[in-house]
């Protein structure tokens, strides 16, 4: 006789021997003994969950010679045919092979005559989404009113496909994957049952690669046991069915949070070795990625991940190690990198640069902690030395002996009335490990506003509150007035090479203002001021008034990014006189924007420099230009 495989072997015969789906068999078993079974049921779910097992089991307890019961007895003649296939009232039809109308057809004539030997006709449709949209018309009238000794049960993998006026005139069940646990049982049993020892390792293997399916992990188990013999390892259960353990995809995983790429190439490479499929390996490690991110941010992960209690153990130990943001952006950089490496020519060589690029990922702070570093900045807290453990070591870095002249501290201490605000720590900086700037890279300070001697340049690392208290007594602040950032000078412009672009520049905000530079001899740029020529005197006439030349004062010093003022000459002409407090008034109102605590709290942040400063309309808001007075 021929081997019967473990997947019809062990076929539940009784309700109490269906593994998972409690919902379901308890439904049916009270149906069965309340007498309120409908007289069409269709059952859904993935493949080997029990869909057609559960109906051959409510077609023996329909029939069964006992009477009314919640579970068929198996021993009456009625029970024993189906069991053996042998009854011909019950028609087991696979609507992928009969799909059509005409099977449909033959089907309501043979179940106009009444059952031969059993109490009712069992009408079992395996697959019932594949019939036809004509032939499930054709079943809609019977189905809807069917005779009293005819029950319909319909299975289905893919619900969806079924119509609604199908399903509603049917009772639905809906079958879950068999969860970790019971199928792990179950699989042990039945190795006990077959004299196999097996250990955990290898066991829960099975269960991960049957997927919740009761059948396919029988047919795993089958291909293990022809393979192992009487005892099942893991490194056993590995090879043949081509598997990595998590220990591996673990260590994979710990190696790419650690930004160990050596380590981690070197477990891809083991990886290959075993010949494991691209698809599974990728599937494994987002799966894994998956779990973390689940561990870091659920109070009780065991809810959503059905794994083993040591593997869970695992992954909530890695993941309390790095932030649920870091874990995140992990796990949607492999997402998108692996994903695109099914589909690559060379796969190995996609996974290899999409490792490269996640190890470039640093630790992700959120964004709540930096506006929270941002407001203590604004306050005058100083930053806690443990959240920023690079700048501490350069901190630790610098010699006993004192700083450089080029490397001593800036410090920026507010100017208050109250004694109790003066003295609050404040935002202090120490020399970056940049390495010397040349000559020509070095920031350019406006004119008539150099820094202090005591604070040549503002650099960017936190210390210690005492630390910025003695800085402060040593160093005390400049006056407020006279304080500016370093500007880059990088947009620096020149007026001769420039002067069209300015004319065009103040064109677009004012256009009868950019008409008259237009019309002007020509512009040159000395000792701060800027003089523009003009050979007739009525084309500087409307400039020269103390609003317009205010307006200009603005342009200018936002397009050449230098302190300046604006004056005219006209040719053996006097006619255009200038305001000589125009500019002041511009200087005062760049220094107070660059002396703002929200322009030198982003400096020293994002330790940079301040560039470019413009007041001009543009930048507060559109210009409506007003009549002039005549």
């Amino acid at each position: 006789m021929s081997y019967l495989v473990l997947a019809r072997k062990s076929r539940p015969q009784t309700f109490a021997q269906v593994v998972g789906q409690k919902p379901v068999v308890r439904t049916l078993q009270n149906g069965l003994l309340q007498n309120r079974v409908a007289h069409a049921l269709i059952f859904s779910g993935v493949r080997g969950t029990g869909k057609t097992t559960l109906a051959r089991i409510m077609a023996k307890a329909i029939n069964c010679e006992q009477g009314e019961s919640s579970e068929p007895c198996n021993k009456c003649r009625s029970c024993k045919e189906i069991m053996a296939g042998s009854s011909v009232d019950l028609h087991e039809v696979d609507g992928a092979s009969n799909r059509g109308i005409q099977e449909i057809r033959e089907l309501k004539e043979n179940i106009r005559f009444m059952p031969t030997s059993s109490k009712f006709k069992i009408i079992i449709i395996d697959e019932v989404h594949m019939l036809t949209t004509e032939a499930f018309n054709a079943l809609l009238k019977t189905l809807e009113e069917p005779p009293e000794h005819v029950y319909f049960m319909f299975a289905t993998t893919e619900l969806h496909k079924v119509p609604v006026t199908i399903l509603s005139r049917c009772q639905r069940y809906e079958l879950k994957r068999v969860a970790h646990a019971e199928l792990a049982a179950h699989f042990a049993s039945l190795a006990e049952q077959e004299g196999v020892s097996i250990d955990e390792a290898a066991l829960n293997m099975v269960v991960r690669e049957a997927g919740g399916s009761v059948r396919d992990g029988l047919s795993l188990l089958d291909q293990v046991f022809s393979y192992c013999g009487d005892k099942v390892t893991g490194p056993e259960v590995a090879d043949v069915l081509g598997l990595v353990s998590h220990e591996v995809i673990a260590d994979l995983a710990c190696a790419l949070l650690a930004k160990d790429l050596n380590a981690a190439l070197k477990n891809l490479d083991q990886l290959y070795s075993y010949g494991m499929d691209i698809k599974r390996f990728i599937n494994e490690l987002l799966a894994w990625f998956r779990s973390l991110v689940v561990c870091s941010i659920s109070k009780n992960p065991a809810v959503l991940l059905d794994l083993p209690a040591d593997e869970l153990a695992l992954l909530q130990k890695v993941a309390g190690t790095h932030s649920s943001q870091t874990l995140f952006m992990m796990f949607n950089l492999l997402l998108e990198g692996l994903e695109k490496a099914t589909y690559a020519a060379r796969p190995r060589f996609a996974v290899e640069m999409t490792f490269i690029r996640a190890v470039q990922v640093d630790e992700v702070l959120p964004v709540r902690d930096l506006l929270t570093r941002l407001d203590d900045v604004l306050a005058g807290v100083a930053l806690p030395q443990q959240q920023m453990p690079q700048q501490q070591a350069a901190v630790q870095q610098v010699p006993q002996g004192g700083l450089g002249e080029r490397e001593k501290v800036s410090t920026k201490i507010p100017a208050t009335t109250s004694s109790s605000q003066s003295s609050s720590p404040s935002l202090q900086a120490v020399p970056s490990a940049a390495p010397e700037k040349k000559q020509h890279d070095k920031p350019v300070t406006p004119p008539q506003q150099a820094l202090p001697p005591d604070n040549p340049k503002r650099t960017h690392t936190s210390l210690s509150a005492p630390t910025i208290l003695e800085e402060a007594e040593q160093n005390p602040p400049p006056p407020k007035d006279t304080y500016t950032p370093v500007l880059s000078g990088q947009h620096k412009r020149d007026v001769r090479k420039h002067w069209p672009e300015f004319t065009h520049y103040v064109q677009e905000r004012i256009q009868w203002m950019g008409a008259a530079l237009k019309a002007s001899s020509s512009a040159c740029l000395e000792n701060s001021v800027l003089t523009v020529h003009y050979d007739d005197a009525a084309d500087c006439k409307l400039l020269g008034s103390k609003k317009n030349i205010l307006q200009l004062t603005e342009f200018a010093m936002d397009f050449f990014q230098e302190e300046l003022k604006v004056v005219f000459k006209v040719a053996n002409f006097s006619a255009c006189a200038t305001d000589p407090e125009s500019a002041e008034a511009v200087r005062q109102e760049r220094q107070k924007l660059a002396n703002d605590k929200l322009v030198l709290a982003a400096v020293d942040i994002f330790n940079g420099q301040v560039g470019d400063i413009r007041v001009g309309p543009r930048f507060r808001g559109p210009l409506r230009e007003e009549k002039l007075d005549e």
